[in-house]
């Protein structure tokens, strides 16, 4: 097994309508204006890529722990959202104290200022 250089890459699944020079700036905003824990020595701006989703299997990984995420916020023709895929996933979601929403799961906005339908919310509540 390879070992890596202990820099964090950040890859997305290519497609279109993202900037992702826009999101270099943004991080590169992020690590001069904003006061934030991110560790930055160990954050390469400059390896931003893109790629095939189909060339990456973590891509695909990635994929399938969003769609979870997606399948509780995003009511079907009826109304309804599943939340049991997100449950599924929970034990691979980084956390601190049980903490998932700090440290593991980003959503913006925030959950508590999505206007949440009781139903969607209902799906986070381990995760609070």
């Amino acid at each position: 097994m390879q070992e890596g250089n202990g820099m964090a890459k950040i890859t997305f699944s290519r497609r279109g309508g993202l900037s992702y020079d826009g999101f270099k700036g943004y991080l590169e905003l992020l690590r001069d204006k904003v006061e934030t824990q991110i560790h930055w020595p160990v954050i390469d701006i400059d390896a931003v890529a893109a790629q095939d989703h189909s060339r990456l299997a973590a891509l695909q990984i990635a994929d399938c722990g969003v769609s979870a995420i997606a399948a509780a916020l995003e009511p079907d023709i009826y109304g309804n959202v599943e939340h049991s895929y997100l449950h599924e996933i929970a034990g691979n979601i980084y956390h601190k104290g049980g903490n998932y929403l700090s440290y593991g799961l980003k959503t913006l906005p925030p959950l508590d200022q999505a206007g949440l339908s009781q139903s969607q919310a209902f799906g986070f509540q381990r995760f609070r």
